[in-house]
């Protein structure tokens, strides 16, 4: 049977599975969910095998909120002997396709962790099996790579089982199993500035740095004490007007590019309309954040908005989609072009981060 694998963070399998069931429904694609549970991975079972492909195809990773990467299964699980291991995988696979890059993966818990270490040394004779076999082609790929690329996936859930499959390199992340390793930085002043960090790298293009993420630009935090959001701005240039009732951190005041005003984020309003970049991290109901985040765009005061829509215990995807959907309606309203985009990043807890801007 086909299906599609998709990874997420532990305890959203239900929230992951969803999205795609529903994604998929709305494209006239079938099938059923297992989701394995606190393990981060959903395997949707398409009702008929061309849907593996085609949904892929179709359907844009960067429109799933819950899911970090994806593939098509190739195999059923395989269960792999003590030895001659790389000769069983290739054998399995066959030599219909060809493949630019390999993906080790594991699932995101403990024992993934444990079990990596088996995969990073099976890592090196495998490539050279697959290479051998004219199965890899040994070209690394990336998100410029162009249209039907593929990649080829190995999902170990043991050191005996494996799960082989492909994603296609413009439409799945380049990280393995979509996950980036950022390093925190040790002036921050807390830990959520890789959250912001996170988020930079995954909505803005590389080469649109240069003209939206680039020194003295005008940007305001709201809800910015500490100050691991504002870190990420002063660190690239910009000069930031930071609201918050607490204290931020001295480090940042002392960069003389940080302008402190004690007062409820809802409440502050710029003087001028010069701000390019809103952030906005603050413990709110996720309503009132997303109202105020269309206020703050359509009224000009900002160009660009990166915010977090807190995530409730129960009825997450539904509360996360009608949040989306309010902000649609609103800029729908106006009849304005926009552009607007939601991830739950792997720096991401009980939140989702949203990036959006009127284009």
């Amino acid at each position: 049977m086909t299906s599609i694998v998709l990874y997420c963070r532990p305890g959203f399998e239900k929230e992951c599975g969803a999205e795609i069931q529903e994604k998929a429904a709305w494209n006239e694609m079938y099938g059923y969910l297992e989701l394995k549970k606190n393990q981060g991975l959903v395997f949707f079972h398409l009702h008929d095998p061309a849907h593996g492909e085609a949904l892929i195809k179709k359907l844009p990773l960067k429109r799933l909120i819950f899911t970090r990467q994806w593939f098509v299964t190739l195999t059923e699980i395989i269960a792999l002997p003590d030895y001659n291991r790389v000769e069983a995988i290739v054998e399995a696979l066959g030599e219909d396709w060809q493949y630019d890059d390999l993906r080790m993966e594991t699932a995101d818990t403990n024992d993934g962790k444990a079990l990596s270490k088996f995969c990073r040394k099976l890592a090196v004779p495998l490539r050279q099996g697959l290479r051998k076999a004219k199965v890899l082609t040994g070209k690394n790929v990336n998100f410029t790579a162009e249209e039907g690329s593929a990649v080829l996936h190995a999902l170990f859930l043991s050191g005996q089982e494996v799960v082989l499959g492909f994603s296609f390199a413009h439409n799945s992340s380049p990280h393995v199993m979509g996950i980036p390793r950022l390093k925190f930085p040790s002036q921050a002043p807390s830990r959520s500035t890789l959250k912001l960090d996170e988020a930079f790298l995954y909505f803005i293009p590389r080469d649109q740095w240069d003209t939206r993420l680039t020194s003295g630009m005008n940007a305001v935090d709201l809800g910015s004490a500490p100050g691991g959001w504002t870190y990420q701005l002063v660190r690239r240039g910009m000069m930031v007007t930071a609201i918050d009732n607490g204290p931020m951190a001295e480090s940042l005041m002392e960069t003389g590019q940080v302008k402190h005003k004690m007062m409820d984020g809802f409440k502050y309003l710029p003087m001028k309309q010069n701000v390019y970049w809103l952030v906005c991290d603050m413990i709110e109901k996720p309503q009132r954040v997303a109202k105020l985040m269309s206020e703050w765009l359509l009224n000009g005061y900002c160009k660009e908005a990166m915010f977090n829509l807190k995530l409730p215990m129960k009825g997450r995807y539904q509360q996360v989609t009608e949040d989306l959907q309010s902000i649609k309606d609103a800029f729908s309203e106006h009849n304005v072009k926009y552009e607007l985009y939601a991830k739950h990043l792997y720096y991401d807890r009980e939140e989702v981060t949203v990036h959006a801007r009127l284009i």
